[in-house]
């Protein structure tokens, strides 16, 4: 992972931070806010929610990286190179430099940026209306963070836009559930560092970070439909799951004792399960995961694709809220602009969109591959000290061998297993290796104490 930038990247950067293209357009007269970790100084989106009639309008200001970062210049390229903004738990690899991701591209509460906003209408049934995007002047009036959103919701203190958030929120949810998608509301397995050192986590999802996602995707379905309209664009698409996974995860189901009944379809289950409620439907939804496979980018500049859907999504959607972390959104945003504009699509957007999607498959699969590095590393050292100790555990995944993957409860690790021959099966299983070097760790069932004697 690149750890700096050259200096001379740096320079032009610095430069684009002193004398950024400015919008005419000057909206800073509207309340926008952003929702994000406290930590967060990234701040890719702002939003503003009010009523419009029996429905709502929905403006969301995005970070508009082409201000600063010229098409072709030093920094592009290096975007190019990243793809992606990197993070761990001890520092971070961003696809800008910091001086525009961190200060004057992002949506901080300390001085007018310039955004592309979007404005989007959706009526009682959370169905787009209208949509139109445009580069304007934007101030936003706060940084809240996800706690403290959540705070101000229960006890009802939140302004206009936190107290609209929810009502919206649930508005999209349930035209999702409508469509027949599924986002997945996963905990997400990370590490967290402190002062003694670092430790697994697995956190479950707020609802206002549900909610707020949802206004994202909303975002990202009004952006989709602009471009498959135009003929022109750059989707996240993803096919429909594998029957073989489905069935798989009914028998993890099973194991699990998560009630799923025959005639409901795997997306109406995951509407219904609740990470916060049980450590067993938490696992259930880390291994539901295997649905959402196979998810990628689809440009084209000319007819739209034949399959434009994202099935978790069940709808057309793209990548565009998140331009300081994602190389992508910044083309999605540009042709959205052009389109709105009735306008050319400038032609370094067209000439890039052929090499997006594979530039955007290795960003993900070399930044999979260090999440997952981090994770190892430290599920062995939280086991290391444990080796030797019998659990209980669920056999969540089989492979050839008689091998397989096992979910413990407490703490909860998935890892190999030997010896386990039955999916969703309620084992015993002994930890026979926590190498923190090789980020490895091992278990291997204990077979039933039935009273016979083995020889070997």
């Amino acid at each position: 992972m690149p750890e700096s930038f050259t200096a001379d990247v740096l320079a032009e950067a610095e430069h684009a931070a002193g004398d950024p293209r400015l919008p005419g357009l000057d909206l800073t007269d509207v309340p926008f806010v952003t929702i994000d970790p406290p930590s967060s100084l990234d701040l890719d989106q702002a939003m503003h929610l009010e009523r419009l009639g029996e429905g709502f309008r929905v403006r969301y200001a995005i970070a508009d990286v082409a201000a600063f970062v010229e098409p072709g210049g030093l920094v592009d390229a290096e975007a190019h190179r990243r793809g992606e903004t990197a993070y761990s738990p001890d520092m971070r690899s961003p696809l800008y430099p910091p001086v525009l991701s961190e200060a004057v591209a992002s949506l901080l509460p300390d001085g007018p940026r310039p955004a592309a906003v979007w404005r989007i209408d959706v009526d009682t049934s959370g169905d787009i209306v209208d949509t139109h995007v445009e580069r304007a002047v934007v101030a936003s009036r706060a940084k809240l963070s996800y706690e403290g959103v959540q705070r101000s919701i229960d006890d009802g203190t939140g302004d206009e836009t936190v107290s609209l958030l929810p009502e919206i929120g649930r508005l999209l949810e349930g035209a999702e559930r409508a469509r027949g998608g599924a986002s997945l509301g996963m905990p997400h397995q990370e590490v967290v560092s402190s002062v003694d050192g670092y430790a697994l986590r697995l956190e479950a999802q707020l609802p206002v970070e549900a909610w707020n996602a949802q206004i994202s995707l909303l975002t990202g379905r009004a952006a989709a439909r602009l471009m498959v309209r135009g003929s022109i664009g750059v989707l996240r698409t993803m096919p429909p799951p594998d029957p073989r996974d489905v069935a798989r995860l009914r028998r993890v189901a099973r194991g699990l004792g998560v009630d799923w009944p025959d005639e409901l379809p795997y997306a109406e289950l995951l509407h219904r399960v609740d990470a916060k409620r049980s450590t067993t439907e938490a696992v259930f939804l880390q291994e539901a995961a295997v649905l959402f496979r196979g998810a990628g980018y689809t440009a084209f500049d000319g007819e739209a694709p034949l399959e434009p859907v994202h099935a978790a999504i069940a709808a057309p959607y793209a990548h565009c809220t998140a331009p300081l972390r994602r190389l992508v959104d910044r083309y999605a945003l540009e042709i959205c602009h052009a389109l709105c504009a009735d306008a050319a699509v400038p032609p370094w957007v067209a000439q890039a969109l052929p090499s997006l999607p594979g530039t955007m498959a290795r960003a993900a699969d070399l930044h999979n591959r260090l999440e997952r590095t981090i994770v190892d590393a430290v599920e062995a050292a939280v086991l290391a000290p444990h080796v030797g100790r019998e659990s209980d555990a669920l056999v969540v995944d089989l492979w050839k061998r008689h091998r397989g993957e096992v979910a413990l409860r407490d703490p909860v690790v998935i890892g190999p297993c030997d010896d386990v021959h039955e999916l969703a099966a309620e084992v015993r299983v002994r930890l026979e290796e926590a190498e923190v070097e090789t980020r490895t760790i091992r278990f291997v069932r204990v077979p039933p104490d039935d009273g016979s004697i083995s020889c070997s």
